[in-house]
């Protein structure tokens, strides 16, 4: 079943990242780290079918996608960009296969961090924090996500990689074998891995040639 559910704010978070606030049907449940597929209820769009993860939690009273927009790309996040407040999503029911199942490192490139938010999020409500990592690539510190809530979140432990710039007090280059050896250290724990298809492969490769047990790395299939 879709939901037609109209805008009530939007935020910039980065220079191409816009947070959407919107309705939340009665009744309507998800779990943090699900999806769902997304239309805007505009000729031509309203079956659009892109997915979005909830970076609400599932307690709140609205919901909320935090997306990266994409302009030239002449697709939907371009429309997206120009939706207002009064504006409507098109939210098909909850998906995913992105489940906390335990303390370990989050990977994420990229808007590969979203479906890590809620889950984060959630952590922090429950003061259950400490001991998680999260290593966050992006290209340049201008493109990282939520950046000042990450870091302040109690107990968990924030890494950011830069591939395209060097500064300091940022690691330099690509999560690669090597990064996660030095990062990681101990990989028994779970891993949760979201991000462009060839990072999760490269970063799933080298985690099960460090040792973790395959069955403990997270990612959407």
């Amino acid at each position: 079943m879709a939901h037609t559910l109209a805008i009530t704010r939007i935020e910039d978070v980065t220079h191409d990242v816009r947070q959407f606030t919107f309705e939340k049907p009665e009744g309507f449940k998800f779990t943090p780290g699900q999806a769902a597929e997304v239309g805007i209820d505009r000729d031509g769009w309203r079956d659009a079918g892109h997915p979005f993860t909830f970076t609400a939690l599932p307690e709140w009273d609205e919901l909320q996608f935090t997306i990266k927009i994409y302009p030239g790309h002449d697709g939907l996040t371009e429309q997206i960009d120009t939706l207002k407040v009064g504006d409507s999503f098109i939210v098909g029911e909850p998906w995913g296969t992105i489940e906390y199942k335990g303390k370990g490192t989050f990977i994420a490139g990229g808007a590969g961090v979203t479906p890590f938010i809620a889950i984060l999020r959630m952590l922090r409500e429950r003061g259950e924090l400490s001991g998680h990592r999260l290593i966050f690539a992006n290209k340049r510190e201008e493109d990282i996500i939520l950046r000042d809530e990450f870091e302040a979140m109690p107990g968990l432990e924030t890494i950011h990689v830069l591939s395209e710039e060097d500064k300091n007090g940022f690691e330099h280059g690509r999560v690669d074998k090597a990064m996660l050896e030095r990062l990681v250290g101990n990989t028994s724990q779970h891993f949760y891995i979201c991000g462009p298809d060839p990072m999760i492969k490269s970063v799933n490769d080298a985690l099960e040639q460090l040792g973790a047990d395959p069955d403990a790395l997270v990612f959407e299939e």
